[in-house]
């Protein structure tokens, strides 16, 4: 490796540990009760994370989103585990990369769970492995250029160049903090997040039939952002305390005012 690549190669790394770093007074608030997650998960969901580091920060800025991550649920993975609890979610992070890691991780984070429904188990099956066959890829931090991005939010970005600056640059550090992989395994399955729409010609369509009248166009899954799940027609949002069965008759309140 010329100098040169070791000099920006030591400045990315310093730079994604700096971008990185949890902020003290900013922990995200209602974590999940992780019984009730662990027992709600599926292989197959989106878990969506309200992180507090500065990368974090920067996409819920950029995204106009309560979430800043993304992991996909995939069940225990043979091998992988942190003492007698298996690694059960994948993620991809700025500095390691892609790599799987324990439920127990999420316990005093915000999360949310996105089912996507009516997939089928052999496309389950396929996503679960594609993800799984991704642990150890890592993404080049090299362009300082791309990693600055996600300082902007002390700057004041208009609104409709916001979504842009995700896809700035070269693309590598976007790969590495977004939930493009998530995407390009539903992607590879067929299954929808959210696809750019554009109206049939009228001469096309029934006057009656409005299922054709739009013809459905999926967008490069690097253009994904974790929010995106949230707010697609073909995720479930579910949540874990109202599967458990929830009672507010059963809640005890203080008597403080």
């Amino acid at each position: 490796m010329r100098l040169s690549d070791r000099i920006l190669d030591w400045c990315g790394y310093r730079l994604s540990g700096f971008l990185l770093r949890e902020r003290p007074g900013r922990e995200p608030f209602v974590p999940s009760d992780p019984d009730e997650l662990r027992r709600t998960l599926r292989p197959g969901d989106v878990v969506l994370v309200a992180g507090s580091n500065r990368v974090s920060t920067a996409i819920k800025y950029l995204t106009h989103s309560t979430w800043s991550h993304a992991a996909l649920y995939v069940g225990p993975i043979p091998g992988a585990a942190d003492g007698p609890e298996p690694h059960t979610l994948i993620e991809v992070v700025l500095d390691a990369g892609c790599r799987s890691f324990p439920l127990s991780r999420l316990d005093h984070f915000h999360t949310r769970i996105c089912r996507p429904i009516g997939l089928t188990d052999a496309d389950r099956s396929k996503l679960v492995d594609f993800m799984i066959s991704r642990i150890g890829i890592r993404y080049d931090t090299r362009n300082i250029v791309d990693l600055a991005r996600y300082l902007l939010p002390t700057l004041p970005v208009p609104s409709h160049w916001r979504r842009h600056m995700i896809a700035l640059g070269s693309g590598e550090p976007t790969r590495a903090i977004c939930s493009t992989l998530i995407a390009q395994a539903f992607e590879r399955v067929g299954y929808p997040i959210l696809p750019r729409i554009e109206l049939r010609p009228a001469a096309e369509r029934g006057a009656n039939d409005w299922r054709h009248r739009e013809l459905l166009h999926i967008r490069h899954f690097s253009l994904y952002a974790p929010a995106d799940f949230d707010i697609s027609p073909y995720f479930q949002i579910v949540k874990p305390t109202l599967e458990e069965g929830f009672n507010y008759k059963a809640l005890t309140w203080s008597d403080e005012p």
